[in-house]
Formats: C-alpha cells, structure tokens, sequence
C-alpha cells in the first residue's frame, strides 16, 4: 500500500528541550493512523512539523510525496487540518467562517452539507463566540473538512465533546475512511483510538516507543485493551 506521508529521522529542539528526536513513522494511504503519548510527548509539535508550520533542525519529511516547507501552497489544497486551539475574528458568524475558509480553495465541498451532517445548520446566522465548546470544536473538524482533503490532520478532534457528539464525530471519520481519506490524530481518549485507528504510534520526551496495529498492540501486552497495553508501553520504558 501507498505510503502518503513519510517522516525520516525527525528531529526538532526548543532552545536546550529536545522536543522530538530522531523519530520515524510513516502512514499508508486510506488508513487512519493515531500519534499517542502524553502530555509534552512532542505529538503536536510532530504534526506542526508534518506540515511545515515549524522548522525541524534533522530529518526529512514528504506528505503526499511533497516537501511541506518548499511545497506548502500546494500541499495545503490536498490536506485538511483542525489543530488544537482555534481562534476566529470578533463577531464571525458560522456561515461567514465557513465561506471564508472556503473561499481559499479551488474546489471546496459545500459547507451547507457539511453543517447539516455535523448538526451545526441549524447555528449558520450565529455568531461563533456564541457556541458551546463541544460545538467550536465540531466546527473545527468540519472547516478542515471544507478542501475535501486527501489527508486530514486532527489534534486531539474530540476534545470537549459529550460522549453523543464524540460518536457523531467517530462516525464521520469512519465514512470519510470508507471513500478512502488518510487521517493522522492525535488523543487521549483510548476507546476512540481503539474504535479508530488502524495504527498507532507511542511516543514520550520526543522519541518513538512502538510502533503497530491495535490489535497487535495489544496482544503484545499482559492486556486485552489498548488503555492499559498504552500504560504497560509506558511503565516499560520508564523501567527500562
């Protein structure tokens, strides 16, 4: 299977912090793959160098066989991204947003579907400073969505969902997975990662741990779920 991103000895520092080290992964086209660890692990400042928001002192990095720094005009009409921490102008209102964003690309998907798939339709004339918590970050999912990615990035997608509107979430990522798009998340919540990612890999303080399919993951472990075969992971290392 096609690999669509491919990370080679990524290695990135913060003045004296090491934030990730000599780290390799690379993702197969059409699976959903999870980048897992704890907090300060160095997930996010992965991804930022994934897609050439950050600069990285080693390695290399190619997303769907483009350069992320050299290419990033193009490489950001075929990927979609929801990071962290999203901030909008004053009074924006969702359907204004939602044009924005869809004003940057060529052949964008029509935002009206997508409010209506993510329950957010019925919010088009309000002002987003006015949504719920769970609600701004549905809405972040669903701007990344607008370029009708080939890869979807998603920091930690679910974060302030109830668990109604988290499964909404998981159901759509599902679909998107069955047409054939790549996602690359990050998580803290196990039973997600479980439900859905084919691959995962562990990293802490920066550097890789294991890399493997969930199932193998958790085989490999004294377990039979991923929440304590990801702690097991863990101990190990700090033992060893």
């Amino acid at each position: 299977m096609e690999n669509c991103i491919e990370v080679t000895n990524l290695t990135k520092s913060y003045g004296n912090r090491l934030a990730v080290s000599n780290l390799n992964l690379t993702v197969k086209k059409g699976e959903i793959f999870g980048l897992l660890g704890p907090n300060g692990a160095g997930k996010s400042t992965t991804i930022d160098c994934i897609l050439g928001l950050k600069s990285f002192e080693n390695g290399t990095v190619r997303v769907l066989g483009m350069d992320p720094v050299r290419e990033r005009k193009r490489l950001f009409e075929r990927v979609g991204v929801q990071l962290q921490s999203s901030s909008y102008q004053g009074n924006i209102r969702v359907g204004e947003v939602c044009e924005e964003i869809a004003a940057l690309y060529h052949a964008p998907a029509d935002y009206h579907d997508l409010l209506i798939q993510f329950k957010l339709d019925q919010y088009h004339r309000q002002s987003v400073t006015n949504l719920s918590g769970g609600e701004k970050q549905k809405l972040s999912v669903l701007l990344a969505l607008i370029p009708q990615p080939e890869v979807l990035f998603l920091d930690e997608l679910t974060t302030g969902l109830d668990t109604e509107a988290r499964r909404e979430v998981w159901q759509v990522l599902t679909d998107l997975k069955n047409k054939g798009l790549t996602l690359f998340l990050t998580s803290h919540y196990m039973d997600e990662v479980e439900m859905l990612c084919d691959r995962v890999c562990i990293i802490n303080r920066g550097h890789a741990l294991v890399t493997n399919t969930v199932p193998q993951l958790i085989e490999n472990s004294p377990y039979q779920r991923l929440e304590e075969a990801y702690l097991w992971v863990m101990k190990e290392e700090i033992a060893i």
